[in-house]
């Protein structure tokens, strides 16, 4: 795992009214500060990536359908510099990734329909001045290809 990058395994309690899923939660160990809270979505197939922050920690989930969650390490001074990590998130893998500042990463939606991923941010967005570096998802240094793996 990439120095940084937490996994929190979210549980779902249902019943017959419907279901509640706490997502983050400030006495969680990893917990900074809040910034604000936002919702993004991709068609089937959509890659949006890659973007990485030199001050906010994400905290990203997807709320509905399937997504392939993708970050990078390519820090001068850690011990998982050029890892690549990749996590399936969503509906039937219900999961939060804590991604640190300055590591790449991005999505691409997985499921047969559109994914709402939602990220709890540590700042809020400067639209002036946005914490912010974005480079193409498909033609990168980042040795990572978005196809799908058949395994």
């Amino acid at each position: 795992m990439i120095e940084g990058v937490v996994v929190k395994k979210l549980k779902v309690v249902a019943d017959e009214r419907g279901r509640l899923m706490e997502v983050l939660r400030s006495d969680d160990q990893f917990f900074e500060k809040f910034g604000q809270a936002y919702i993004t979505s991709a068609y089937p197939g959509v890659v949006k990536a890659w973007h990485k922050h030199q001050v906010q920690t994400d905290h990203f989930s997807c709320l509905k359908g399937m997504a392939k969650l993708v970050v990078y390490d390519d820090r001068d001074k850690t011990k998982t510099r050029g890892e690549v990590n990749e996590f399936i998130i969503g509906e039937h893998n219900p999961m939060l990734v804590r991604i640190p500042p300055g590591i790449w990463h991005g999505f691409k939606c997985v499921s047969e329909s559109e994914c709402i991923c939602l990220n709890l941010p540590t700042e809020v967005y400067k639209y002036d001045r946005p914490d912010e570096e974005r480079i193409d998802a498909h033609k990168s240094p980042i040795p990572y290809d978005w196809a799908r793996k058949d395994r």
